[in-house]
């Protein structure tokens, strides 16, 4: 009789790779779920939801990212300071102006689980609002 063995892999040798997504003319919501598994590692065999398996994300052309039906204007992103009167309110629209990278960043954070290597995870995303980026070379 031969019995199975189960194996988990321990930090110092899991395998890392770098992801390239074109957000060119995506859905913000599917693009965010295609970067949290990657980010999460859900696609490996060895993964384990405690364990934190998984790759590097390159998003490029965050700018050009697509929302359906009204949400340009009715999406609306809500921070408060903690303080009176601290309370702002964007909506997609005016955050895609000030600063595409963060309706991505937000959009990703919101999909990875809410444990502590929930930050581990966002780090290893890498998003810019042109096609160009520093980790060409990681990518072969």
């Amino acid at each position: 009789m031969s019995f199975q063995k189960t194996t988990t892999s321990k930090g110092s040798n899991v395998d890392r790779k770098w992801h390239l997504i074109d957000l060119e003319g995506m859905t913000l919501g599917r693009a965010c779920t295609q970067m949290a598994t990657l980010l999460m590692g859900k696609g490996k065999a060895t993964f384990s939801p405690h364990a934190d398996e998984g790759d590097y994300v390159i998003a490029i052309n965050a700018s050009k990212i697509q929302v359906t039906g009204r949400k340009q204007k009715q999406k609306m992103y809500v921070h408060y300071s903690g303080f009176a009167g601290g309370l702002k309110e964007l909506t997609f629209a005016e955050l895609m102006e000030k600063d595409p990278r963060k309706v991505i960043s937000i959009g990703v954070y919101g999909m990875l689980p809410k444990n502590k290597l929930r930050d581990i995870r966002i780090n290893r995303l890498k998003v810019f609002v042109g096609e160009t980026h520093p980790y060409a070379e990681k990518l072969k």
